[in-house]
């Protein structure tokens, strides 16, 4: 009965998300609901003794507590500075002065595809210090897109790269990324070092080469020709920062990967103290700009509404996620799902490959990388562990393989705000995004058997 419950929920749960309920609320009354199924039925303890309240019914939502103190004062804190770090960086505008210095020599080149290859590079080299797939994508509206189109380039070639920017979520800034090292117990910056830069730096060189055959036979197929691209013109002089605003948002990396075991060093600097020295660091950038001590005080406001947006939507969608991770595992589901599994007779490397594909079609189902992995993520070590793998193993490619999904659904927000700057529909930019991850998605599969 435990099972056929599990069953139910998580179908009602794919169904409200996707009908654009809201997903916090969804996970958490899932959770809520097959906490009270254990309670009622199963009697047995929900929370161990050193965390229950003493009653096993409250202890249904002790968990929420729990969990919510536990994610606040650890992940919560990384993942709400680093969103604070990149709502100062955008009201600086050191992201458009950061563009600005990589895409000059974008400017140089005359071929149209080699052009669009050139520029999703560019999107993957700003992605390690502009972690928003929605942030990136509307900057790049904004500055790249206008490059793109006088160059010749179609328009929806453009947006097949620029949905793409944010195609993996990597480096020491993403929420993800973050979520899976503190899963693997690793610091953020080793986990991106060791396990995500290898894959995503192969995985980039040839997806830019999948883009110009695939970007180039759309266009083709649709019989493009040129069009008034005067309009796409108008923002490509929007005011910027002194082009040493650039340095703002790298400082962060700097940071985190210079003061970490990577290099040795001996002083070790966490995520959250890297993004306040980076943010005061930024204060006096802008000091020296504006020249108003009080004006400079006061836009620190905006590092803390960005933490708060943060908590609102990220955090709160970790810890929801994990009291629904938490009540699938007491009712015993994904001990039956394992088994279930196990006896299909696959080999390790083929259930991982079954694994990551439900993750990422779930990811497509919702639009969202976050809301799929933050719901998966606290099952990685019980799956692993059953498996007998490392949870390593398990972690990376299903972490990666999250993004894939989300960047080719149409109800994504990156993908959704784009189309809309561009008068589009997203169901004609998924189109152009299908292809290259489909080829990330083989390659990423290899590196499982390979890697």
């Amino acid at each position: 009965m435990g099972v056929i419950l599990a069953i139910i929920v998580v179908a009602w749960v794919v169904y409200m998300i996707i009908k654009r309920y809201y997903p916090q609320a969804v996970l958490l009354t899932a959770g809520c609901v097959l906490l009270l199924y254990v309670f009622f039925m199963m009697h047995t303890p929900i929370l161990e003794a050193k965390e229950s309240s003493g009653s096993n019914f409250l202890d249904v939502f002790q968990t929420i507590k729990s969990l919510l103190a536990t994610r606040v004062a650890g992940l919560g804190l990384m993942i709400m500075s680093i969103a604070g770090f990149a709502k100062y960086m955008d009201y600086l505008g050191a992201s458009r002065s950061l563009f600005a210095v990589v895409a000059a020599p974008l400017r140089l080149i005359k071929s149209p595809y080699l052009l669009l290859v050139l520029g999703f590079y560019v999107s993957q080299f700003l992605v390690l210090f502009i972690p928003s797939h929605a942030g990136l994508g509307l900057l790049l509206m904004v500055t790249m897109y206008p490059i793109l189109i006088r160059a010749g380039v179609s328009k929806l070639s453009a947006l097949g790269v620029i949905g793409c920017a944010q195609y993996m979520d990597v480096g020491p800034g993403s929420g993800n990324a973050i979520l899976a090292a503190n899963v693997a117990k690793l610091s953020p910056a080793v986990y991106f070092v060791h396990y995500q830069l290898p894959i995503f730096v192969t995985t980039t060189l040839i997806l830019g080469v999948v883009h110009f055959f695939a970007q180039r036979w759309w266009d083709k197929r649709e019989g493009f020709t040129g069009y008034d691209n005067s309009a796409d013109l108008a923002k490509e002089n929007e005011e910027r920062p002194p082009l040493i605003f650039a340095i703002l948002p790298i400082i962060p990396m700097m940071l985190i990967l210079g003061f970490s075991p990577i290099f040795h060093s001996k002083v070790n600097m966490d995520v959250v103290t890297a993004m306040f020295l980076s943010t005061f660091i930024s204060m006096a950038f802008q000091f020296c700009r504006i020249r108003d001590f009080k004006a400079t005080m006061l836009s620190l406001k905006h590092l803390y509404e960005g933490m708060g947006t943060s908590f609102a939507t990220v955090i709160s969608l970790i810890v929801a996620g994990e009291v629904f991770a938490a009540g699938l595992l007491k009712i015993g589901a994904v001990d039956a799902m394992i088994s279930a599994v196990q006896r299909t007779g696959l080999g390790i490397h083929f259930l991982i490959i079954l694994i990551c594909l439900v993750i990422c079609g779930c990811a497509f189902l919702m639009g969202s990388g976050n809301a799929a992995f933050f719901s998966f993520a606290a099952l990685t070590p019980k799956i692993a562990a059953s498996l007998n793998i490392d949870v390593l193993t398990l972690l990376v490619p299903m972490q990666i393989m999250t993004s894939f999904g989300r960047v080719v659904s149409p109800i994504t927000a990156a993908i959704v705000a784009i189309a809309g700057v561009a008068e589009v529909s997203p169901f004609q930019v998924v189109k152009r995004t299908a292809l290259p991850m489909a080829a990330a998605a083989l390659i990423n599969i290899a590196f499982i058997f390979f890697h």
